[in-house]
């Protein structure tokens, strides 16, 4: 069989590939990250899987006649830390598909 020996490479190639973005995707999952606003008044942890896992809002922020600021500063921390899962999933997924030519937001 011609060529039979380059497709199990190949195969074997996907195969590990596969396998090492499971990996890698497993272990975003796992991290936390975190993105503060005003100063550090708010911050907003969540983790790879885009879920908030905690807020904690300084007491000296709240102002109970000014709840519109409190609302822009988790708002604010929350797109931040949203933010940073994104850019360290494409950091991260991006070396498995680097000249696929896969269309945005695959990963």
């Amino acid at each position: 069989m011609r060529g039979g020996g380059n497709m199990n490479k190949m195969m074997k190639q996907m195969q590990k590939m596969q396998k090492d973005m499971m990996k890698a995707q497993d272990e975003l999952q796992e991290m936390t990250f975190e993105a503060t606003a005003g100063g550090g008044m708010v911050k907003v942890v969540a983790n790879g899987k885009k879920e908030i896992t905690d807020i904690e809002i300084n007491e000296e922020v709240v102002d109970p006649d000014d709840i519109e600021m409190l609302q822009d500063l988790i708002l604010a921390a929350t797109n931040e830390v949203l933010k940073e899962v994104d850019d360290k999933t494409n950091d991260t997924m991006g070396k498995f598909t680097k000249g696929l030519n896969l269309p945005g937001g695959m990963f």
